[in-house]
């Protein structure tokens, strides 16, 4: 491969319930790694709340089922959403994605195909649970991140939806965010707590990239729905965040399977 071609690390951020914090994550980590100098695109998935346009204060004028259709162009869908940032709104089209027939997978891929070596990074946003779409989407990426709570219903929901990744799609290794901590140290001790329960039951590889905790700045930016990284930079949920996406890019740096944009939308769409 030529050396200005850039192969694009391509990595789901996922859930096993909702309400975890996970579409904020997605959002500040993008920011964090595009002040970096990264390219980052961010994929919608999460159907039901997709929401990453409203942190940015930009509104999409279309999202991929356009695509499916024939309506438009994946540039005309593209939303740029800051410097180095852009998004591929998902929108209904996500529960198509797996529904599509040869030609329409191959139009896809197609029309996706332009965006291969313009990112360095893809970033996932799943919706929780363990639905088809929600496990192609994983299965596809280079790399699985689960966000956790302190909440019983969130560790059992992550537990299941890691077990149905390994026991169906064979995904052996997923790295771990704990969010709505105290802490720094009650994040670690629940990383630990749960990578215990699994490692008893499961033959996988946990990595942990950190801990977010809940602080003002945090409840501050949710509730006005805006970026910490770029409202709050100096609060310790930035310098949280930061670390965290300094351990995903030292994460992926040795990735080499499953690479590629392309090769993610070949997963998705059920070529490969």
């Amino acid at each position: 491969m030529a050396s200005s071609q850039k192969t694009t690390k391509t990595i789901s951020i996922t859930s096993g319930k909702g309400g975890v914090g996970k579409t904020t994550l997605v959002a500040n980590l993008a920011y964090s790694l595009a002040k970096q100098g990264q390219k980052v695109l961010i994929f919608d998935g999460d159907l039901g709340m997709a929401n990453i346009d409203i942190m940015f204060g930009v509104k999409p004028e279309g999202n991929i089922m356009d695509v499916l259709k024939g309506e438009k162009s994946i540039q005309e869908v593209v939303v740029e959403l800051a410097p180095n940032i852009s998004l591929i709104p998902g929108g209904s089209g996500v529960v198509e994605l797996n529904r599509m027939n040869a030609f329409e997978r191959r139009a896809l891929l197609d029309a996706v195909g332009i965006l291969d070596f313009q990112y360095d990074y893809l970033l996932i946003d799943t919706a929780p649970g363990i639905a088809d779409n929600v496990l192609y989407l994983n299965s596809a990426a280079q790399k699985s991140a689960v966000v956790i709570t302190p909440d019983p219903s969130s560790l059992a929901d992550s537990y299941a939806l890691i077990k149905v990744l390994n026991k169906e799609y064979k995904e052996t290794k997923f790295s771990i965010i704990c969010n709505q901590v105290r802490d720094e140290v009650e994040g670690l001790s629940l990383y630990n707590r749960f990578s215990e329960v699994v490692n008893r039951f499961l033959n996988i590889g946990l990595d942990y990239w950190g801990a977010l905790p809940m602080d003002n700045a945090i409840r501050k930016a949710a509730q006005t729905q805006r970026l910490i990284m770029r409202h709050e930079p100096n609060s310790e949920a930035a310098k949280s965040l930061l670390k965290i996406s300094n351990k995903l890019q030292g994460s992926v740096e040795k990735i080499e399977s499953k690479a590629g944009l392309q090769f993610f939308w070949e997963q998705v769409v059920g070529v490969a």
